[in-house]
């Protein structure tokens, strides 16, 4: 199976701007929540357990855009499709699956305390996503 790299790409810019509207909603209802002070304990317990679920929701958002920005990133550097630690091929199955995927299937299956980089990968510079400020 070949993979259609471009296809892929348009994919991830896609979903990146899904993910955008996704957090400008999520920023949106925050801003437009009642600051109301007389709240009964029930009121204001429900509410904090509500903060607390969509706090854990932004962080998800946050985290596949991250993967996203990296994928895109890759694409720019010619590495698109190979993992990010053994440097095989990813699967295509598995990047039509999960365009954003950056291990391959037996590299995501390892432990994490037993993942080791080559040497040529630690002296690569940290890739920085481009950072998406909705709020």
């Amino acid at each position: 199976m070949a993979v259609d790299f471009e296809l892929l790409r348009h994919r991830l810019e896609d979903e990146r701007e899904r993910l955008i509207e996704r957090l400008e909603t999520y920023c949106q209802a925050v801003g437009q929540q009642d600051g109301n002070g007389h709240k009964s304990e029930d009121e204001a317990a429900t509410e904090s357990l509500d903060s607390w679920r969509q706090m854990a929701l932004e962080k998800g958002l946050r985290v596949q855009m991250a993967d996203i920005e990296h994928a895109l990133h890759k694409i720019k550097e010619g590495t698109y499709g190979l993992c990010d630690i053994c440097g095989q091929p990813i699967a295509p199955e598995r990047l039509e699956a999960l365009p954003w995927a950056n291990l391959c299937y037996r590299c995501k299956l390892r432990p994490k305390n037993q993942i080791t980089i080559s040497l040529s990968e630690q002296s690569k510079p940290p890739i920085k996503s481009t950072e998406v400020r909705i709020c």
